[in-house]
């Protein structure tokens, strides 16, 4: 892996970087509601069978980890850090890791656990892009755009 990404490849990683901050917003503001409103009007019930009985546990798990890991990866890609692609690589899965484990939990569906996991979906997908294994999203810096065959 290259120390620095590719002059070619900055758009994607400004990209992938207003993904994770947005995703760093997002935990950071449920954690918010999570901790100081306990759970802001979800039902407690939903913790039912869980072991938690309020949502201040979930709601600082969500800060913390979920909500840091993804503001880690927007500062590291930002300032082009040697590991930001691996620090975006944690944040994606765990942001999908987070999904899997609150619908396991909650057992209940919200529209917005399709969102933040494709989020966490879409930022893997730009990392393996950063990383060259997705070769038709990013192409080399002077390359030019080549044509189909049959074009």
């Amino acid at each position: 892996m290259p120390q620095h990404l590719p002059v070619s490849s900055k758009p994607v990683a400004r990209t992938l970087a207003a993904l994770s901050a947005f995703g760093a917003l997002s935990a950071f503001g449920g954690a918010l509601l999570g901790v100081v409103m306990n759970g802001a009007g979800v039902p407690l019930g939903y913790l039912a069978g869980s072991p938690f009985t309020s949502y201040l546990v979930p709601g600082l798990v969500l800060g913390l980890v979920v909500g840091g890991t993804q503001l880690a990866a927007a500062i590291a890609l930002l300032r082009n850090w040697k590991k930001s692609l691996l620090v975006a690589t944690v944040a994606g899965f765990g942001m999908i890791i987070w999904i899997f484990v609150e619908l396991a939990v909650i057992k209940q569906y919200s529209w917005l656990q399709a969102v933040y996991f494709t989020l966490g979906v879409l930022e893997l997908i730009l990392v393996f892009a950063l990383l060259g294994l997705t070769p038709g999203l990013v192409r080399p810096f002077g390359q030019p755009r080549q044509l189909p065959p049959n074009a």
